[in-house]
């Protein structure tokens, strides 16, 4: 939009209600050059009160708080009379100065406060109660504020944005503008967070040589986090320098100077691993040869005398439960009694559930003190409903935190201030990556057991490595694998087809009993229709089960019957609106109404939420779901229900929230709903896979309806690729040399 087609409003800043720091987001009010206000919106990072701005933009009618100006783009200056610096200072806006002390600064000094306080804050000592060492705090704390509005606006102008600025002065302090002015590429770092993208088109627009050793060692680092976002632990030398050659467009010749440069830094490891030259970001490597070390000791570790009967708690259980311990699971407790660390896989139907029951029956008469855990709440969940005992997420029995110093998640338990019990049962590790792995295994005493928990065909990881697997592969640990099918499961076909689909079968879709059906949809848009039909009417009213009970899978977000689409039709039908009894906000051109069900899509660890019964606390983490309770208009906030954790966001803050009627099957990896409706149509052939079919279908406790073509589920079957990840781990636990 050109600047002659927006209007113009001119005025001062006479208060900032609302800043989103992670976006810039802004409601301010303005005292427009007329005598009149007006109510201004939009990306206006750092406004302060008593500046003077120009807006250029539309004028907008909001629902509940009527006209608006929509600024595109602003232009400010600091205050330069005595009345507009007063307004600054008595904002409260820098540290140590309120109205009080504003008056006096200002009734001292006029005009010249600002420069004052920037430049000669030991003038400020002229006025009674201020010290010459709280002068100098609040002359930095101005600075401070200035700078980092001056970093904002220089980011700003470039489509970057403004949290970007707060974390690069939060790392560099004042010196943050010549930090980016010297290497732009800071601006993609981990602890940055911008892209690589952002970072290079802002270097280059600097004068950056397309071939500077800088621009290449970025790159190459970009390469090694965006591989390990794609599960890697690490690259070989040669892909990566390919890679970086073809993403930048130099000559793979030139890669090796800014290699060079990671490599003095110690932002990378260079080493030989299973025949190729391998290179690993630092941090992952460092977690890589923690985890090989600590599995292989505790594997090595066997308990020569037997402080309990075996026999006996098999007995006892056997009677209790009415139950018949198979072989394999007698094995379990076995192993459970003599090893440090054991490993128990299977898939559904195999009896993971009663073996994990029977080692804590078996710990507590050892008198062990046990703790369970699992990657996701969903999966906590329903490890604490399916023994009976408390179960948390990894990340809130490690007391997981954000620090802004690294602006990274750390760990209150770690080598320093373990996990306080003697056995660790963790469940659903295919879901655990290396660095978690690393975290849990630093949490641990040196005599902990640990009991690892999962379906090794099940997808992987999203994170870097695929633990689990590579721990059953190397035949370090003692494992127990679970195979037998028991009678009491075998009327599930569910259980059946998911068995015939992991062994490359292809099910028979036209049995439609059973809990097992499928519905035949070969156009995409009739797939949807029929899901949504299934969700409303169709299976609440035929099969008893409620549409809150019901989740839909999709091996996609695009298309017709991706997770995007779906979940507008099904908000539609599921959660249509009701003007005057379900309040509802728009953001980022999705509607967000009470009574619907979403997901939250990052761990945000300073969310607080709190109980019915008062209980409070920290913390809402990737993957968990809840429903949206209430909305707030006139705070511009709503309140979402993660299962009794009551939890407050800003409308701003839905950009961490999906809606979660049909999720993606990696985002249900650790659930089990009473009954799914997995979509069927074609999607990009990365997504069509065996182990991605297996997980869809392996979710479903009651009831699984498959829409689409059978055609996509047979290219399913018959896809046995596991997309190859580049892990150490492994090599390590196979190798005789002490890692």
């Amino acid at each position: 939009m050109q600047e002659q087609q927006l209007e113009k409003l001119e005025g001062r800043i006479a208060s900032v209600i609302y800043f989103n720091e992670e976006n810039g987001y802004t409601v301010l009010r303005l005292a427009v050059d007329d005598g009149s206000y007006a109510m201004v919106v939009g990306c206006i990072p750092m406004a302060l009160p008593g500046e003077n701005m120009t807006a250029w933009g539309s004028w907008t009618r909001h629902a509940s708080y009527g006209e608006q100006f929509k600024a595109e783009y602003t232009e400010r200056t600091m205050p330069t009379s005595a009345d507009a610096i007063y307004d600054f200072l008595s904002s409260r806006t820098i540290s140590g100065i309120g109205p009080a002390t504003a008056s006096r600064i200002v009734g001292l000094f006029g005009d010249d406060s600002l420069e004052v306080l920037r430049s000669h804050p030991e003038k400020l000592t002229a006025i009674r109660g201020i010290s010459l060492e709280k002068a100098r705090q609040m002359s930095a704390a101005f600075r401070r504020q200035t700078g980092m509005r001056t970093l904002m606006e220089f980011l700003g102008s470039a489509g970057i944005a403004p949290v970007l600025a707060l974390r690069l002065y939060r790392l560099y302090g004042d010196d943050a503008m010549d930090m980016l002015e010297q290497n732009p590429y800071i601006l993609s770092s981990v602890q940055v967070g911008g892209t690589f993208a952002q970072a290079d088109a802002l270097a280059l627009s600097k004068g950056v040589e397309s071939d500077s050793p800088l621009r290449i060692a970025a790159a190459l680092l970009f390469e090694l986090r965006h591989n390990s976002d794609n599960g890697h632990c690490f690259l070989p030398v040669d892909k990566l320098t390919a890679a970086t050659a073809q993403l930048i467009g130099v000559d793979a010749e030139q890669i090796g100077e800014g290699l060079d440069i990671l490599l003095d830094g110690g932002d990378v490891v260079v080493e030989p691993v299973s025949n190729v030259t391998a290179c690993y970001l630092s941090d992952l490597y460092a977690a890589e040869v923690y985890v090989a070390h600590r599995l292989r000791q505790m594997a090595e570790h066997t308990y020569q005398t037997r402080t309990v009967n075996v026999q006996r708690v098999i007995e006892k259980l056997e009677g209790e439960q009415g139950i018949h311990f198979a072989p394999q699971q007698r094995r379990t407790l076995d192993a459970a009694v003599e090893k440090q660390l054991v490993v128990i896989t299977g898939g559904p139907g195999t009896g993971k559930t009663t073996s994990v029951r029977a080692v804590l029956a078996l710990f507590d008469a050892m008198g062990l003190e046990t703790l369970l855990a699992a990657p996701t709440g969903q999966a906590a969940k329903r490890l604490s409903e399916l023994t009976g005992r408390e179960a948390s997420t990894i990340h809130r029995m490690l007391g997981a935190a954000f620090s802004p110093e690294t602006d990274s998640t750390v760990f209150k338990k770690n080598e320093s201030d373990r996990l306080r019990c003697d056995a660790l049962v963790l469940d659903e590790c295919s879901m655990v990556d290396m660095s978690l792995m690393r975290a849990v295994l630093a949490a641990l005493g040196p005599s902990c057991r640990l009991v690892l928990v999962g379906d090794k065909d099940q997808l992987p990881s999203v994170g870097p490595g695929a633990v689990f697997r590579d721990v059953i592969r190397s035949g370090a640990a003692a494992t127990v694998r679970l195979t037998e099918i028991f009678r009491q499961k075998q009327t599930s076909r569910i259980v059946l087809c998911a068995h015939q689909i992991d062994r490359g079968e292809m099910p028979q879709l036209r049995e439609n009993k059973d809990g097992f059906y499928f519905m035949r949809r070969l156009d995409p848009d009739a797939a949807a229709q029929t899901i949504v039909s299934l969700c409303q009417e169709r299976l609440p009213k035929n099969m008893g089960i409620p549409s809150g009970q019901i989740q839909v899978l999709t091996p996609t977000r695009k298309g017709p019957a991706g997770t995007e689409a779906l979940n507008r039709l099904l908000q539609q039908a599921l959660n249509p609106p009701q003007p005057g009894s379900k309040q509802e906000f728009e953001f980022a051109g999705r509607i967000y109404r009470e009574g619907d069900r979403v997901m939250q899509i990052r761990n945000d660890y300073d969310l607080e939420w709190k109980t019915e019964s008062l209980e409070s606390g920290s913390g809402v983490f990737n993957g968990d779901i809840g429903y949206i309770r209430a909305v707030d208009p006139a705070s511009e906030s709503f309140t979402v229900d993660f299962d009794g954790r009551m939890t407050e966001y800003a409308f701003e803050q839905a950009a961490e929230l999906d809606h979660a009627w049909a999720t993606t099957v990696h985002k249900s990896q650790g659930s089990e709903y009473r009954a799914v409706v997995l979509s069927a149509v074609r999607a990009a052939p990365q997504l069509m896979y065996r182990s991605l079919l297996y997980t869809a279908v392996t979710r479903a406790a009651e009831l699984l309806v498959i829409v689409g073509d059978e055609q996509v589920v047979r290219t399913m079957v018959e896809n046995a690729r596991r997309a190859k990840r580049y892990s150490g781990l492994y090599a390590r636990l196979m190798s005789d040399e002490d890692t």
